[in-house]
C-alpha cells in the first residue's frame, strides 16, 4: 500500500501554547502557530502566528504573517503581511509589505512598509586631521 505524502496547510493550527503556559527559548515551526500564554525569545517561520487575546510575545519575530490580538514588544519582520486587530498592542519595530491597524488598536513602533530589511549601519571613521600613510619607493 502506497503512503499518501501529507501536504502542509498553513491555515490549519500545528501548534498551540495555552494561556497558562509560559515558554523560553526558540520557535520554529510549519503551518499556523497560535500562542495565548507568554513566550520570550525568538520566532522564525514562513508560515502564519497567531497571538491571542490572552497572549504575550517577547521577542524577535521573523514570519510570514502574523495575526496579532494580544499583546507584542520587539522586532516583528514579517514577508506578508501583520494584521493588528482591535484588541492588539505592538511595542517595537515593524517590517512588512504590508500592515492593517484596526480602530482600536495600540501601536507603539517604527514602522517600515517594505519587503526588504534596512540596510546595516556603516562603521563611522573617526573625525579629525587625517595623516597621510609613507610610501616607499622601490
Amino acid at each position: 500500500m502506497k503512503e499518501k505524502r501529507r501536504e502542509m496547510d498553513d491555515t490549519k493550527i500545528t501548534g498551540f501554547f495555552d494561556k497558562d503556559t509560559h515558554f523560553k527559548g526558540d520557535l520554529s515551526f510549519k503551518g499556523s502557530f497560535r500562542v495565548d500564554g507568554h513566550f520570550k525569545g525568538t520566532i522564525k517561520s514562513d508560515s502564519i502566528l497567531i497571538v491571542g487575546p490572552n497572549g504575550k510575545i517577547e521577542a524577535d519575530v521573523e514570519i510570514g504573517h502574523a495575526i496579532i490580538d494580544g499583546q507584542l514588544k520587539g522586532n516583528l519582520h514579517a514577508r506578508n503581511k501583520v494584521e493588528i486587530h482591535s484588541s492588539g498592542r505592538v511595542t517595537g519595530t515593524i517590517i512588512s509589505p504590508k500592515l492593517v491597524i484596526e480602530e482600536g488598536a495600540f501601536l507603539e513602533a517604527n514602522c517600515q512598509t517594505t519587503d526588504k530589511l534596512p540596510p546595516a549601519e556603516t562603521a563611522k571613521k573617526p573625525e579629525g586631521p587625517q595623516v597621510p600613510t609613507p610610501r616607499t619607493q622601490t
